[in-house]
């Protein structure tokens, strides 16, 4: 029982130290084909912090959700770039 309730304590104490969550949309440009979103999604959840990827090809988005204490849009730009599709931040 005390081992349960120290994991349990654990966990809550972790979760006070998680980032801000947020929720950014990128513009990506040179996604021409069905491979493309891959390529771009792989890049960017390989990017720390980034916990959700959703990439829509037919509006040449991205929709990352992360944590602002480990990525920023810098970062995000830069790994898609990096990839092959140059990306901005959707004001």
């Amino acid at each position: 029982m005390r081992g349960s309730t120290l994991i349990a304590a654990l966990l809550l104490a972790g979760s006070a130290f998680a980032g801000t969550p947020e929720k950014l949309t990128l513009n990506v440009q040179n996604m021409t084909c069905a491979t493309c979103p891959i390529t771009v999604k792989k890049a960017l959840e390989q990017v720390p912090g980034v916990s959700d990827v959703k990439v829509d090809f037919e509006h040449k988005t991205a929709t990352v959700h992360m944590d602002t204490d480990k990525a920023n849009a810098w970062v995000l730009t830069k790994a898609t770039t990096d990839a092959g599709f140059p990306s901005t931040v959707r004001k």
